[in-house]
């Protein structure tokens, strides 16, 4: 190749490096053309970026310059833009001194050791807070010992964060006052996590589970119930959490050694855990029980009233009645069963004819409806119903808004106050027309009542017993009318000792003009006293006639008693001539004589015995008519002085072929009184049995005695005596149908009886009749 050709190649080759160079050049270019455009948009990108960001950068140099945005300086009221950090305020604008002077001294700081810093700032004149955060400014941005400065607009920031630290403070307040409402709490209440697991309890939790504290009974998980499984506490506290709904039951627990009843309260909180508490219900439950139970015996007592009662609820239907509303309506039970509204009960009422006749009966019943809101404490009605019925209604407001009726049957009660009325009448006309004079004195002396007739016999004024004088005054008015004016005390002393002693009194009173009153007080039920005065003159005239013919008749006894003594002692003296001649005769002082005359003379001298006992059974009984006997007292031995008594009477009892029977027990001892006298009562009671003994019959004698009395019986198994012969076998000498008629006037039992009471002994006679007779003496010691 020649030269040429190796210069047009080199030329050629110089060329296309040219070329290549050139087209490298051109690629270079291009490249950073886009470089410059990407570099031209991310700083138009930061620009706006940092225009908008809430926060304003400044730089500040080692020297202090600082090229601040537009932006701060609107924040900061400065007019001009400042070139150095120091101009970031002045005395009117900008930062205040002490601001400023913290700021420079925090940058200076931060320039110097890198330490970053936060600083609150406040412009003059402003209410905006900035908050400055400083730091070192990082490589690149700057020359070294540059800080970067971030100015923060914080005034909404400050103010929210004033309020949420205000918000903040309330809270923890409330949560603190919640905490300790909760811890002083009595009721167990506790905090279970997500989990269920106990996180949180009060001092009541652990006191009812006997825990050291909180903390010990949450680290170990002591529940409050036993027996935590799917029937227990647990099971409602998932129920609760699972459901989103509140839960509680109601589970036995032992607290303080005793079984109580709790109901357990699960409430779900948003956090996820649930709350709880539990309320004792032991006591609520009982109280309950105990409401019931006093309802149903309520109940059960309103049914055995007389007076019908209706309850009504709040919502004005028919809560309870008892029978005799029932009854007194005339509703039956299926009708009730369905708890009627107060107006059909009011119209079923109606329909009974049970309710007053009105005229307009819906304005009459809304009437009634209002009681439900009424302000009276008690509505009372009396209802006439047809037929005469009475019916007191109470109609009573109850706290809860319902009502309680109670319906009483006056009927009866007014007829009776009717028939009251009446008698009232007949009394006050039957007092005022009595002969008897009559006045009611008060429980304080003051007179009350009168009738016409006392009012006459004293001669008092009307206008004077109608001030209702004392009975004092009365008594001073009445004293001229009688014949002793100091008689007339005794009104008052009646009065007294009916109105305060409560004792019935009497008293007889003469009046000035010949009138002769019995007074007389009686204690009333009510206190008071009932003053009579009865004219007792003529009777006080028959009394008086009456006395004086006693009179008479006592000394025509007297002269009887005289007469029949004397009589006694005068046919004595021929009785003994008559005895004494007979037992001459009988002795043979005159001769033998034929046995049909001395039969004869045996037969006188026999009467002549039992006529000289007669004589002295007859002067006996008039000694007792006239005074008592007299007595030779002295000690007497009963068992002797009843041998001879029945010794003498032997030959009684053997010609009438008695069988005599004698017991002296020895307990009969010795008494104080007259032998003879106690022998002839015995005599006599014997002589009465022997003779009322038919023949070949049984006495008996018998004596037996203690240390207070000695007794004396005399029986036989005679015919025995009537009643009415045992009635005045003591008082008068009345024949017996049982007796013989040797028997005599019967004057033994009248004689043994004086004897006997004489020595203050009784004597009792027991007989009946076919069954023989029994006389007892009995003698004091």
């Amino acid at each position: 190749m020649t030269e040429i050709d190796w210069q047009v190649v080199l030329a050629g080759a110089a060329l296309f490096g040219i070329l290549a160079a050139a087209i490298a050049m051109l690629f270079a270019g291009l490249r950073a053309a886009r470089a410059a455009r990407q570099l031209t948009a991310d700083h138009a990108r930061l620009e706006a970026m940092l225009a908008a960001a809430p926060a304003l950068a400044v730089v500040v140099g080692a020297d202090g310059r600082i090229a601040p945005p537009e932006r701060l300086t609107g924040w900061l009221g400065l007019t001009d833009r400042p070139r150095y950090l120091s101009e970031l305020g002045t005395s009117e604008t900008g930062l205040s001194d002490d601001d400023l002077a913290t700021l420079i001294h925090e940058t200076s700081a931060a320039q110097k050791s890198g330490r970053g810093f936060d600083q609150a700032v406040h412009a003059h004149g402003s209410d905006r807070t900035l908050m400055i955060r400083g730091m070192r400014a990082p490589a690149g941005v700057d020359g070294s010992g540059s800080a970067l400065l971030w100015f923060f607009d914080a005034t909404e920031m400050r103010a929210e964060a004033e309020q949420a630290e205000a918000e903040a403070a309330r809270l923890r307040e409330a949560f603190e006052a919640l905490t300790g409402l909760i811890e002083a709490a009595p009721l167990p209440m506790w905090y279970r996590g997500p989990d269920l697991r106990l996180a949180m309890v009060n001092s009541a939790y652990v006191r009812a589970v006997e825990g050291n504290d909180a903390e010990d009974v949450v680290a170990r998980g002591i529940e409050l119930v036993e027996g935590a499984g799917l029937g227990g506490p647990l099971a409602g506290a998932a129920k609760a959490r699972d459901t989103g709904e509140p839960h509680e039951q109601a589970m036995p627990a032992t607290i303080d050694g005793a079984r109580r009843m709790l109901r357990i309260h699960d409430i779900p909180l948003p956090i996820g855990g649930v709350a709880g508490f539990a309320v004792d219900i032991d006591e609520l439950d009982q109280t309950r029980t105990r409401m019931r139970r006093l309802g149903e015996a309520q109940r059960t007592m309103l049914d055995r009233l007389s007076a019908g009662v209706a309850q009504f609820t709040p919502e004005r239907t028919l809560a309870f009645c008892n029978l005799p509303f029932r009854r007194l309506f005339a509703m039956r039970n299926e009708w009730l069963a369905d708890k009627p509204e107060f107006d059909r009960v009011l119209e079923r009422m109606r329909e009974a004819n049970r309710v007053p006749e009105v005229r307009d009966f819906p304005r009459w019943k809304a009437e009634r409806r209002a009681w439900f809101n009424a302000d009276e404490d008690t509505i009372e009605e009396h209802w006439h119903l047809p037929g005469g019925t009475h019916l007191r209604m109470l109609a009573q407001p109850l706290p809860d808004g319902g009502l309680l009726l109670v319906f009483e049957d006056r009927t009866e009660e007014v007829q009776l106050a009717s028939a009251r009325d009446t008698l009232l009448r007949v009394r006050t006309a039957t007092f005022d027309n009595l002969f008897e004079a009559l006045g009611v004195f008060a429980a304080d002396g003051r007179l009350q009542l009168w009738n016409n007739r006392f009012r006459e016999v004293w001669g008092f004024e009307h206008d004077f017993l109608a001030a209702h004088p004392r009975v004092d005054a009365l008594a001073e008015m009445a004293a001229p009318s009688l014949s002793n004016p100091a008689r007339a005390s005794l009104i008052g002393e009646l009065v007294r000792a009916a109105t305060v002693e409560r004792q019935q009194r009497s008293g007889r009173v003469g009046f000035a003009d010949g009138r002769h009153f019995e007074f007389a007080a009686v204690p009333l039920p009510d206190g008071n006293a009932l003053f009579t005065m009865l004219d007792i003159s003529d009777s006080r005239r028959i009394e008086q006639a009456l006395r004086e013919r006693a009179e008479a008749l006592e000394a025509a006894d007297r002269v009887k008693t005289a007469f029949v003594a004397n009589m006694s002692y005068e046919l004595r003296t021929p009785l003994t001539s008559i005895s004494g001649f007979a037992e001459m005769l009988h002795g043979g002082y005159a001769g033998p004589l034929s046995k049909e005359v001395d039969s004869y003379v045996a037969a006188i001298l026999d009467s002549t015995a039992k006529l000289g006992v007669l004589i002295d059974d007859v002067l006996g009984l008039t000694q007792q008519a006239a005074t008592a006997p007299d007595l030779a007292r002295g000690t007497v031995d009963l068992a002797q002085v009843a041998r001879t008594a029945a010794e003498a009477l032997v030959p009684f009892a053997r010609e009438r072929a008695i069988d005599f029977a004698i017991e002296i027990d020895p307990s009969a001892g010795k008494i104080e009184g007259d032998a003879r006298r106690l022998q002839q009562g015995i005599e006599h009671m014997l002589r009465h049995a022997i003779a009322g003994t038919p023949e070949r019959g049984r006495v008996l004698l018998h004596t037996d005695g203690n240390d207070q009395t000695a007794r004396i019986v005399v029986s036989d198994n005679g015919p025995g005596m009537s009643r009415e012969a045992i009635g005045h076998a003591f008082d008068r000498p009345a024949a017996d149908s049982r007796a013989p008629a040797d028997r005599g006037l019967g004057l033994g039992l009248p004689l043994a009886r004086q004897i006997v009471e004489a020595h203050g002994g009784t004597v009792k006679l027991i007989s009946e009749p076919g069954e023989g007779t029994l006389i007892v003496a009995e003698l004091t010691r």
